[in-house]
């Protein structure tokens, strides 16, 4: 496997009713987790995405991991439109708090 993971900070960047939280990598493109509002206190994740080369080293559970914390830190719900998003909402049930009903 190439490249670092390290401690890089998580970032979110938001514009016009959308928004991404965003992994800086070692040596190339960002992992991202990008999303669209859906109304007051509520977002739709909508795509997740991670280079080859960190794929299958948990970078995508750490960008919805930091999703589900901002959504209860600041109050808003998710509704998981990502396959991959939705997937690791249904492996953790602890979530379901911050599932849009």
């Amino acid at each position: 496997m190439t490249g670092n993971i390290g401690d890089e900070e998580i970032m979110l960047e938001r514009a016009g009713g959308k928004g991404a939280w965003i992994l800086p990598l070692a040596g190339g493109q960002p992992a991202r987790l990008t999303f669209v509002e859906r109304g007051s206190g509520h977002i739709a994740i909508d795509y997740s995405f991670v280079p080859p080369s960190f794929r299958g080293r948990g970078v995508a559970l750490r960008l919805v991991r930091r999703a589900v914390e901002d959504a209860r830190s600041q109050g808003f719900r998710i509704t998981p439109l990502c396959g991959y998003v939705a997937a690791e909402f249904r492996r953790h049930p602890e979530w379901s708090d911050v599932v849009a009903g």
